[in-house]
């Protein structure tokens, strides 16, 4: 999409409901399509895909669809290359895996743990394996992750349904489990951490599960939140607390010490993104309303200033780097989604 003709910085979509979750495909033919979740707090909740219009320059939704409770996260299977089907993955009381075409997303399958009992453990996050994508892990508020297998039956000529089926399901912390992350060390398939309400983040080996390393502690044992790797080094990963102003930079060679603290937001951090083609650059969003670009390349002295600063109209509840347009960042506030060029 040859957007630079008209170099407009800012494209805004003012969803019906408050904006929380949200994704950028990764599809090349789709570049500037994202899926938003709405915060209600009832039952009844929403996913919209919606797409920016080559010729008018704006976002229009292109179809909406229902979803119990609130997205508590949405991505889009990492396929660059689009050899699978056009998939879209949500958490909240269970995992949800949707076909999305022109015209409408229907449920592929509907990934569910607890079998046998009527009770169901909310799904506080999930992510989707980049170097395998029939790899998803589930982090959930029963202390557990859970990985699961996907089968997308990629027959030609067959229209074929996607199921799952569990892998393995561990005890990855004492108290409930906030995030996971598959790293992209050892090959990228293997690996991935978690952090949770016991304040630690974790690393895990599927193939030493037996036993898992852990790579930080928050001193004050405050919850953790949100765990991110960076996209191009492995060793960093970034982290922040419950109610905390700051984000917190680690290093796994150097277990238990952050290499850096930013701390310039004046409200609580929500969100965290890497850049995808960088490693030195990261975005910080907050209920400052800010969202904060950081270069954190002299690391381990100290990061005193981001080099780019946005103020949104209202507090940010979410940061998204797009993987495959690297000088857009999508931001949500309010009811409102914003990309801006950076």
């Amino acid at each position: 999409m040859s957007l630079h003709g008209k170099r407009k910085e800012i494209y805004k979509y003012e969803a019906p409901w408050t904006v929380y979750a949200m994704n950028w495909t990764v599809r090349p033919d789709k570049r500037f399509r994202l899926a938003l979740g709405s915060f209600v707090e009832e039952y009844n909740n929403k996913v919209q895909i919606v797409g920016l219009e080559e010729d008018s320059s704006e976002f229009v939704c292109r179809n909406t669809f229902d979803h119990p409770y609130p997205t508590t996260k949405i991505m889009w299977i990492p396929d660059t290359k689009g050899a699978y089907p056009d998939l879209l993955a949500t958490s909240g009381d269970y995992l949800r895996i949707w076909r999305v075409s022109d015209t409408e997303t229907r449920l592929e399958c509907l990934l569910n743990n607890n079998k046998n009992s009527d009770f169901c453990a909310p799904l506080t996050s999930f992510d989707w394996n980049e170097v395998d994508p029939n790899l998803l892990g589930t982090s959930s508020i029963d202390t557990t992750c859970t990985i699961w297998g996907l089968e997308t039956g990629q027959v030609l000529g067959r229209v074929n349904l996607v199921s799952g089926h569990v892998k393995t399901q561990l005890i990855a912390h004492d108290k409930e489990v906030y995030d996971i992350s598959f790293s992209r060390a050892g090959g990228g398939r293997d690996m991935f951490a978690s952090v949770g309400a016991d304040g630690s983040v974790r690393m895990f080996d599927l193939r030493h599960l037996e036993h898992s390393t852990i790579i930080y502690e928050d001193p004050q044992h405050h919850p953790l939140l949100r765990l991110c790797w960076n996209k191009q080094d492995p060793n960093y990963l970034a982290t922040m607390a419950m109610d905390s102003m700051e984000v917190v930079i680690l290093d796994v060679r150097v277990p238990c010490t952050p290499v850096a603290r930013l701390n310039n937001h004046r409200a609580c951090v929500n969100g965290i993104a890497w850049a995808p083609h960088s490693s030195c650059h990261i975005c910080t969003a907050a209920d400052d309303h800010q969202a904060l670009i950081w270069d954190i390349q002299q690391m381990p002295r100290a990061i005193e200033d981001p080099i780019l600063a946005y103020t949104a109209e209202g507090e940010i509840n979410n940061v998204q780097w797009a993987s495959t347009q690297p000088d857009w960042i999508a931001i949500c506030y309010n009811n409102c989604l914003e990309i801006l060029r950076v």
